[in-house]
């Protein structure tokens, strides 16, 4: 979808109103059966397994065989449902090509229609079920609340996120907006103006780059009102937003607030709450567009005659901002082509996330498999492109600690590769 608007706006392309609503529909799916799959799959071993459990239990068979193959079939046949829906829509659920320079390929039939509406309706109610389960297997248990608010997992930086015109999270369209630390308004643009407010930083040790902000500078691995970094997650959407844009989710989004303190929240484990709080945005918003007699209007795409330029689109990704910028010849050939994805975004916070969380849960070189996996959970909170790896049946992934003193020499190695 990101590089559908980037192409849109590479041909100066409008689309039609009901092309939108498919739009958005089509990716609040997306955003439905992604955050399912972290939440049960990626995130859930952490807290309904537990930390310290036995690697092979410490993964999504485990979580089935603790809540029950109902529960766990539950989990499957709703991702299931929002794959579907965008298979409807595109034709295909993973890599589709509906978004066309103008509008979508297609139109959605009322017979598809009819079909999907039950599944939304079923969505949303699976959603209410996540937070009781969330509330009765993490909420209720204290160690797991003062595991969240810890400072094991804590950063003051600035987030990022997009905003619809009530300044409510929008995934799929919207102004980008920046807080600050304590949670005040920083900037805010529009899509084409992103570089003159985001520069990316290269270091020789990884193949990622670190955003940062241009107005602040490059200040390094540090966090606070001098770090230039940014936070581009779950938390970081709701960080920068006024609201929630549906009732059901408004609600929790004040329920976890007031449990957590206020905003903004800095707490990275809280990102896992912040999801299906995104999930259940994402339900009611299905739902809505769903029941929109204008969604199965024949009217999808307004085929652009402009000669093609460039263009920029930015979309809300599961993991965070994601931005497309193209270039092109007059025969809309693409020249130059620019990406800044979610995990980028957070490549810098993951990083001093980690840092923290080694430094302070090991102590005096004792470290063990359940320490390792919290370090690991600072990392995995984000659900960055390669968070599957963190927890793959085995239950555990290569991972190689060393530690250094103060003149830098290795002074202690833990191994498992």
């Amino acid at each position: 979808m990101a590089s559908g608007k980037a192409v849109d706006a590479v041909f100066k392309a409008k689309i039609p109103s009901a092309a939108r609503k498919l739009r958005e529909l089509f990716y609040n799916a997306q955003m439905t059966h992604s955050h399912i799959a972290h939440f049960y799959a990626l995130g859930a071993p952490d807290f309904i397994v537990g930390p310290d459990a036995d690697p092979a239990k410490r993964n999504i068979l485990g979580v089935i065989e603790t809540v029950g193959l109902e529960i766990g079939a539950e989990v499957i046949k709703h991702r299931a449902y929002a794959q579907k829906i965008q298979e409807t829509l595109g034709g295909k659920a993973t890599h589709p090509v509906c978004a066309l320079p103008g509008g979508m390929s297609r139109p959605l039939k009322e017979e598809e229609r009819e079909t999907i509406e039950p599944w939304t309706d079923s969505i949303v109610d699976f959603c209410s079920f996540t937070f009781k389960a969330f509330e009765d297997i993490v909420l209720k248990n204290q160690s797991y609340v003062d595991l969240i608010l810890s400072d094991v997992y804590a950063l003051r930086t600035y987030d990022i996120g997009l905003v619809d015109e009530n300044d409510h999270p929008n995934f799929y369209d919207g102004t980008v907006k920046v807080t600050d630390p304590d949670g005040n308004e920083f900037l805010r643009f529009k899509e084409n103006e992103y570089l003159e407010h985001i520069g990316e930083h290269v270091e020789p040790w990884t193949y990622l780059k670190f955003p940062f902000l241009k107005k602040i500078g490059w200040k390094g691995l540090v966090d606070g009102p001098e770090s230039g970094l940014m936070r581009a997650a779950p938390l970081a959407r709701l960080n920068v937003a006024s609201g929630m844009a549906t009732p059901k989710a408004q609600e929790e989004y004040e329920k976890m607030y007031k449990t957590l303190g206020g905003k903004p929240v800095r707490h990275t484990l809280a990102m896992h709450w912040a999801r299906i709080i995104e999930l259940m945005q994402a339900a009611e918003t299905m739902q809505r567009l769903i029941r929109d007699p204008e969604i199965t209007s024949t009217h999808v795409r307004d085929i652009p005659h402009e000669t093609p330029e460039e263009g920029v689109g930015i979309i809300e990704a599961p993991r965070g901002t994601l931005i497309h910028h193209y270039k092109t010849d007059k025969n809309g050939i693409v020249t130059d082509v620019n990406l800044i994805v979610a995990t980028v975004f957070n490549n810098g916070c993951m990083c001093m996330d980690i840092r923290s969380a080694a430094q302070k849960l090991i102590k005096a070189g004792n470290v063990n498999d359940g320490i390792l996996n919290m370090v690991e959970m600072a990392f995995r909170a984000y659900d960055p492109c390669f968070a599957c790896s963190t927890n793959a049946l085995p239950g555990e992934m290569p991972l190689i600690v060393k530690m250094y003193d103060h003149e830098r020499s290795v002074v202690g190695e833990w191994r498992r590769d």
